[in-house]
C-alpha cells in the first residue's frame, strides 16, 4: 500500500471515530507503528488531523458563528494556566498588546491593579477588563466591530497599529499548523494579528493544545515569525519538536485543577 493509500484510510477511520490509536491504525493497516506515526505527522502537516499522546484526532473547526463568549468554558483550566504564565513575562513599565480571544481576555483579567503598563488591544473586552486600573493606559485601536468577537477590525485598526511600537505582543490564535503557520478562522482579525506582530519587538502566542495542528480559513504568519508558544502540558511532545524546529519556544504549562 502506498503512503497516499495508507493516509485515505486513516482518515477514514478517524472521520468514523473521531480519533484513532497508533497501534490499532498499525493493525488494520497492517504495518509497524514508526509507519503510522510518520503518516499521522504528514496528515497533521496537512490540517486534516490534530495528534495526541498515543493517536490523533479529527480536527474540529471554530465555527465561524461561534461568539468569543460562548468558547470562553472550552479547555477553561488550560486556558487559565497559559495566562498564568504569560503574566510572569510581562515586565512592568513596558508596552504590550493584547489581543481578541478567550486566552488573551484571561491575560487581562490577571493584570493586578498595581501594574504599570501601556496596552494596546482592539478588543472591547480587553479594554473595559483594564478600564479600572489606575496605572494601565490603554489604547483602543478602533474600527468596526465583529459581533461575535467583540474585535475592532479593518482600514482604522491597521493604521493605528502601523503607526506604534511594542515591546510585545500576546496572541490568540484558531490554528498552530506546520504549513501555514498561525491560523485564525476570521479574515480581517487575521490582519490585525499581523499588523500587531509587526509592531512588536516579541510575539508570545498563546494557545492550548485544541490549536495544534489545525489550520483555519485566515492566514497570520509563519512560525518563523513567532518568538514564545505558551501553551498547556496536554501538548503531545512531537508537537512541541516539530514547532520549535521551525523556530519559537514553546513553554507547556501544567494545568491546575480545582
Amino acid at each position: 500500500m502506498y503512503a497516499a493509500e495508507r493516509q485515505r484510510e486513516i482518515m477514514s477511520v478517524i472521520r468514523l471515530r473521531d480519533r484513532a490509536s497508533v497501534q490499532d491504525l498499525a493493525q488494520i493497516l497492517n504495518v509497524t507503528p514508526e509507519t503510522v506515526r510518520r503518516d499521522l505527522s504528514a496528515l497533521e502537516r496537512r490540517g486534516l488531523l490534530r495528534r495526541t499522546h498515543g493517536g490523533a484526532v479529527h480536527v474540529q473547526r471554530v465555527s465561524f458563528s461561534t461568539p468569543v463568549t460562548d468558547r470562553a468554558g472550552l479547555f477553561d483550566a488550560e486556558k487559565d494556566a497559559i495566562a498564568a504564565g504569560a503574566l510572569e513575562r510581562v515586565a512592568d513599565n513596558s508596552t504590550i498588546g493584547i489581543d481578541a480571544g478567550t486566552t488573551t481576555i484571561k491575560l487581562a483579567e490577571l493584570i493586578p491593579r498595581s501594574s504599570r503598563l501601556t496596552v494596546v488591544t482592539y478588543s472591547l473586552i480587553v479594554a473595559s477588563t483594564l478600564a479600572a486600573h489606575p496605572h494601565v493606559g490603554i489604547h483602543f485601536l478602533g474600527g468596526r466591530i465583529q459581533e461575535n468577537s467583540r474585535a475592532a477590525v479593518g482600514t482604522w485598526a491597521l493604521e493605528h497599529v502601523g503607526r506604534i511600537t511594542m515591546d510585545q505582543v500576546f496572541l490568540s490564535v484558531d490554528g498552530i499548523n506546520l504549513r501555514h503557520g498561525l491560523t485564525t478562522h476570521n479574515l480581517p482579525e487575521a490582519d490585525v494579528k499581523a499588523a500587531l506582530m509587526k509592531a512588536a519587538r516579541q510575539t508570545v502566542v498563546m494557545a492550548d493544545r485544541s490549536k495544534f495542528g489545525r489550520e483555519e480559513f485566515g492566514r497570520v504568519a509563519p512560525l518563523e515569525e513567532v518568538d514564545l508558544v505558551i501553551t498547556d502540558a496536554g501538548v503531545a511532545p512531537e508537537q512541541i519538536k516539530e514547532v520549535e524546529e521551525r523556530g519559537p519556544e514553546v513553554i507547556a504549562v501544567p494545568t491546575q485543577r480545582p
